[in-house]
């Protein structure tokens, strides 16, 4: 039983403290930026020419990128470089771009564009917002299933993909998913790639957002889509994304999709409408730079999982001392990534989120990691505490494990 008046006034003890702390989007920190910055000038006046003859300042090199960047790229996927295609910025221009066209044109095997069929997508809750607010503004109609240990909800996945032609495809994160820290099995993902479907263009759209970015080891390595895709007879079925934008710079990323042969085919067909093609120099860059990393991306990641570990472990050690085992919220453990997912025991997370903004700490809006911004059960919590330093992690931590004990208790 909490003692009101003794969290009240521990409440009260930090607002008097002034703090100015943020736990609300899951960005980098400037210590991890800082080990990209050779990334800045590793490419001169005088290397300008690729390895494989082409000239970074022209046109030619075609919609699928550099030869170079899709060999380095393939590598964080888990694909063969002809399996894949490298542009520009976040992962989530990139899927933008498929969503649309799937929408004008469909998908490889589509007898027409999916905007006839009010097509539904089945997305995880809960899961990233962009996600959600990206789908629905293209008018996609979303059909959530939960989130487990081992990915989504596959008997409801397959239940809903069965039964409705207008149901065109899965939309989320496999690996280290956003927010939990979830990774897909084998078991699901052998599932998701030969379950029936009622649309015979069902496409998987896997955001490998995370896909290397481990923080402890031996590294959790997740299925791999695409070979099992092709092993069960659906080569097309998936598309996998990825990008740089927590690798390198957030700000100047490169993005990438994975696929079948015959899928690039058609995706490079369709895409080059809208480009002559992605930004070479930054590609050329990134190619140089992680070449010449010690360890290659392998080594890059270990080094950001150095000053992000701790960070992790703090939410869990804070979290555990000051609440654990008070059966007041539980919360993911997870092994990579970048977000721990909070569940309050009561539907008091909208409350906690306010208490800790009157205290000084920002956190994800309540509702963000659901379809809408709609938390129905309003219990969960993104937390982000890869930006803050450590210290200032910990002391946030603080302050939202007062904050729900202080909202419980006035539920209570």
């Amino acid at each position: 039983m909490t003692d009101m008046n003794t969290v009240r006034a521990e409440y009260e003890a930090f607002k008097q403290m002034n703090l100015s702390l943020n736990m609300e989007r899951g960005q980098p920190a400037d210590d991890n930026f800082d080990l990209s910055l050779p990334l800045l000038d590793i490419v001169g006046p005088g290397d300008v020419v690729t390895d494989s003859g082409i000239d970074v300042r022209n046109y030619p090199g075609g919609i699928l990128g550099l030869p170079e960047a899709r060999e380095v790229f393939s590598e964080q996927l888990g694909i063969e470089p002809d399996e894949i295609m490298v542009g520009n910025s976040s992962s989530l221009e990139l899927m933008s771009s498929f969503l649309t066209w799937s929408l004008l044109k469909g998908v490889k095997g589509s007898s027409a564009g999916w905007v006839t069929d009010s097509p539904k997508l089945i997305v995880v809750v809960p899961g990233y917002d962009r996600h959600f607010s990206l789908a629905q503004s293209l008018g996609y109609e979303l059909l959530v299933v939960p989130t487990t240990p081992q990915g989504p909800d596959m008997d409801k996945v397959e239940a809903l993909a069965s039964s409705d032609a207008s149901v065109k495809g899965i939309y989320f994160v496999p690996n280290y998913s956003n927010p939990t820290g979830d990774c897909l099995s084998q078991e699901f993902a052998e599932r998701l790639v030969s379950m029936k479907c009622a649309a015979s263009d069902f496409t998987i759209f896997a955001d490998d957002a995370y896909a290397v970015h481990h923080l402890v080891e031996p590294e959790i390595l997740a299925p791999n889509l695409l070979s099992l895709a092709k092993a069960a007879g659906s080569p097309d079925r998936v598309i996998l994304f990825g990008s740089t934008s927590k690798v390198t710079f957030a700000s100047a990323g490169i993005c990438f999709a994975g696929m079948s042969g015959n899928n690039l085919k058609h995706w490079s067909k369709v895409l080059s409408q809208q480009s002559i093609g992605p930004n070479k120099i930054e590609q050329w860059r990134h190619v140089r730079f992680l070449k010449a990393y010690s360890g290659g991306i392998g080594g890059l990641m270990r080094d950001h999982a150095n000053i992000l570990k701790p960070k992790f472990d703090a939410v869990q050690e804070v979290l555990q001392g000051t609440i654990g085992n008070k059966g007041l919220a539980s919360w993911t453990d997870p092994k990579g990534g970048y977000f721990v997912s909070l569940d309050t025991s009561r539907p008091v997370a909208d409350k906690v989120v306010d208490l800790a903004r009157q205290a000084g700490v920002a956190l994800t809006p309540t509702g963000a990691t659901f379809p809408g911004g709609v938390d129905p059960d309003n219990r969960n919590i993104r937390l982000a505490p890869t930006r803050p330093p450590l210290a200032e992690v910990k002391q946030a931590m603080q302050v939202v494990a007062c904050c729900i004990k202080l909202a419980s208790a006035q539920y209570d």
